[in-house]
């Protein structure tokens, strides 16, 4: 069956209508058509950059003709003033088609993510890091699945100091911080973060007092031998969605306003940042989830009359985030890891005894590193 059955210049060639097979109909600008026009001279050929700007397309090009083949896969344009002939085929229109309705709720994520809540438990997606090496497929699917879950474990990795940036590997490269290419995640004394203790730690984003936020992070571990010290992961894309439908006033209130972060670590390091705790984009696509109260700094940019329901908007959040129904929890082996989207997955630990050893080292990534390996692969 062919995918468009007929073409049509309208508006006085400042669009065309499309006829699929189907029935239905798209249609396109032609200033976006002119723009996104795949020809030699406007795009280069091998990295898909254009070679011209906005300036260079003429104010008043209109579509002067738009035939369809017999095939019903290519369409073929002829611009005026600029008498240039542009072909588009129907599989790229069909990706790139903006004629859509819009009905996207305030918070709406894409449809390939998934949001999932304890259920999770039993089918963590997991890989081991062996056949991960030797199997593109498997391997892709693995990282995929941290795009669509926002976290995967792998298990079987080396058991030797600096084996996480393998990991990283994988997919893209280390983001050093101040902290290093890695840290160590085991008990000190006169601990500078609550994670180099014993002690348990809520659900929580990483270093939401960077400005960019690390996107990606693995925790790899090397000894765990203690009682307790089990790790849990909650998606915090499922809670800001819990909120909304629990309560939206609560939701556009922690869309709306910013908190603000802060880390004093040594002499050579104060970090700040000023984000919500639910960030939105202009569309209201949820993007990211900032979420940890050890480092949040007092609020300063919620007005006098609106702070009291603030905090209580903040309050229902965090019960959401620490309702047990909520927490994927499994202990790490030496060899395992898991890599979690730093921007929407929070990750916790229970308490451990004293006795016995536990030995993480953590690192963080780039989404856009994550992204384009799937997309390459």
């Amino acid at each position: 069956m062919n995918l468009y059955k007929s073409v049509e210049v309208i508006d006085s060639g400042k669009s065309i209508i499309v006829q699929r097979a189907d029935g239905s109909a798209v249609r396109y600008h032609s200033a976006w058509l002119r723009d996104n026009a795949l020809d030699p001279k406007t795009r280069n050929t091998i990295n898909g950059q254009r070679l011209i700007t906005l300036s260079d397309i003429p104010i008043n090009t209109y579509i002067e003709s738009a035939t369809l083949d017999e095939t019903g896969k290519n369409i073929f344009l002829t611009f005026l003033p600029e008498k240039k002939k542009v072909s588009f085929s129907a599989n790229w229109l069909e990706t790139h088609a903006y004629d859509v309705k819009q009905d996207n709720i305030k918070g709406w994520i894409p449809k390939d993510l998934k949001i999932w809540g304890r259920n999770m438990s039993t089918n963590i997606p997991t890989v081991d890091y062996k056949s991960a090496s030797e199997d593109k497929n498997l391997l892709l699917e693995w990282l995929k699945s941290i795009y669509c879950y926002g976290f995967a474990k792998m298990t079987g990795g080396k058991i030797e100091s600096g084996a996480l940036i393998q990991i990283a590997n994988f997919f893209g490269y280390v983001r050093e911080t101040n902290y290093g290419k890695w840290f160590e995640v085991r008990t000190e004394i006169d601990a500078i973060n609550l994670a180099y203790t014993n002690l348990g730690i809520e659900p929580h984003t990483d270093n939401p007092y960077r400005d960019p936020v690390p996107t990606i992070q693995i925790l790899y571990c090397l000894e765990n031998s203690v009682r307790g010290g089990d790790s849990a992961v909650v998606d915090g894309f499922y809670a800001a969605t819990r909120l909304r439908e629990e309560n939206s006033d609560y939701f556009d209130l922690l869309t709306k306003y910013c908190l603000r972060f802060e880390f004093k670590g040594d002499k050579k390091t104060h970090l700040k940042s000023r984000r919500p705790l639910i960030e939105l984009s202009s569309d209201g696509e949820l993007i990211a989830i900032r979420f940890n109260n050890r480092s949040a700094a007092p609020i300063t940019d919620v007005p006098y009359d609106i702070m009291e329901d603030y905090y209580k908007a903040y309050r229902a959040f965090a019960d959401i985030i620490n309702d047990q129904t909520m927490a994927v929890k499994f202990k790490l082996n030496p060899g395992d890891c898991f890599v979690l989207d730093n921007t929407r997955v929070l990750h916790a630990r229970t308490a451990y005894s004293d006795s016995g050893s536990r030995w993480l080292q953590g690192c963080y990534a780039d989404k856009d590193g994550l992204l384009s390996k799937i997309s390459t692969m």
